[in-house]
């Protein structure tokens, strides 16, 4: 008789976001602290819901610095983080398709971090899904079908926070008149509460004295080292023939350019499918 240990079963590998549809959905959690470290802290699952295109280096940091935030500055702790890319029903310019979308936050996720995650959950309906009811989503599969997280003392599970990450321009439309429906706000404020990453050129105080009835779920993050690149400038500059190098993950670049996205040539040819499909 020997005293071999048996090796531990190999574990399987997390479905790709970018291959999931309606019909093969599998919420992504591989990412997700499997237990709380500090007993007297709340777990946090921040989402950043956006057009991501593309994704860029200030989408990841914004996470980071939520991280920080959250450790230095509240009673929260971060257990996980998520990219959630906003349907093609959106219809906004420069909108590439989810799937190119879907697949570039991906990578910079794969290539870039050891915590964030991609749901695209959001992406693969066929219609637009207003933040509320994308963060309703969240609220479901973490605490519902996951029945929270695993508290620090091993035995019992605690129940997630779930707040929205934003940039200052996101927080400005709120505060604008008519832009959001007052239960929408109060569902996202109210209930969830966000964290917002300011920018220059975002009047933040002015936003903030909108929604004063929310403040104390508003968390704003200063940035200690100013980011302004944006996924417009981005754009712009593969339309100029420039140089993004440094600007977003090199993965993210290459698949770009594979794909010939935000080109002249690479927008004629997806508004040709498109008109190929409509009428099939």
């Amino acid at each position: 008789m020997t005293n071999e240990v048996a090796e531990p079963a190999p574990q399987p590998q997390p479905q790709l976001a970018s291959a999931m549809t309606l019909d093969n959905y599998r919420f992504p959690a591989h990412r997700l602290l499997p237990q709380q470290t500090d007993p007297d802290r709340t777990p946090l699952v921040l989402v950043a819901c956006g057009s991501f295109s593309p994704i860029t280096y200030l989408h990841l940091r914004m996470f980071e610095m939520a991280n920080d935030y959250a450790r230095i500055n509240t009673q929260y702790e971060v257990v996980g983080g998520y990219l959630s890319p906003v349907s093609d029903a959106y219809k906004k310019a420069g909108l590439a398709e989810s799937r190119h979308r879907v697949r570039m936050c991906e990578l910079a996720a794969e290539d870039t971090s050891s915590w964030l995650m991609v749901d695209p959950w959001e992406a693969i309906q066929p219609e637009y899904m207003p933040t509320a009811k994308v963060l309703d989503h969240f609220e479901y599969e973490i605490n519902q079908v996951l029945n929270g997280i695993l508290a620090a003392d091993g035995e019992s599970r605690k129940p997630v926070k779930i707040m929205l990450l934003a940039g200052a321009d996101l927080i400005s439309t709120m505060s604008t008149p008519g832009v959001w429906a007052e239960k929408d706000l109060d569902h996202i404020l109210g209930n969830f509460g966000a964290m917002i990453v300011e920018r220059s050129g975002t009047d933040i105080d002015e936003a903030l004295s909108n929604l004063k009835q929310w403040e104390q779920n508003i968390h704003v993050i200063t940035q200690m080292i100013q980011n302004n690149v944006s996924s417009t400038k981005i754009r712009l500059f593969i339309k100029r023939d420039m140089s993004i190098q440094y600007l977003i993950p090199a993965t993210v670049i290459q698949y770009i350019e594979q794909n010939r996205l935000y080109t002249d040539d690479g927008e004629a040819k997806s508004k040709e499918k498109d008109k190929q499909r409509a009428t099939n």
